[in-house]
């Protein structure tokens, strides 16, 4: 579902830090070398869920609960291991 819009490797594209003419960002990348650890796990939760005021569609109706924390799983694998270290230290769960 997320390698569609964030990349098969969660790499996104190198323009994702551009608005497009419409003013929405693209997907941005996932693998740890944006802004995904700054968030806490049930943040990414509910983004995963509910989406977002941009275009991110919500996939609280395809995924469960189990599916989306395999998918927060699966992300934070691609993170490096300090930025990962980091996000527990401010983000215990």
């Amino acid at each position: 579902h997320c390698a569609v819009c964030h990349g098969a490797m969660a790499e996104a594209t190198p323009a994702w830090i551009k608005p497009d003419a419409e003013g929405f960002y693209p997907p941005p990348p996932l693998n740890g070398s944006a802004h995904a650890w700054h968030h806490p796990f049930e943040q990414l939760k509910k983004t995963i869920n509910h989406g977002t005021s941009g275009r991110m569609p919500a996939w609280k109706d395809q995924l469960d609960d189990q599916q989306v924390e395999a998918v927060i799983a699966w992300f934070q694998s691609l993170w490096p291991d300090q930025g990962y270290q980091i996000w527990q230290r401010r983000h215990p769960h």
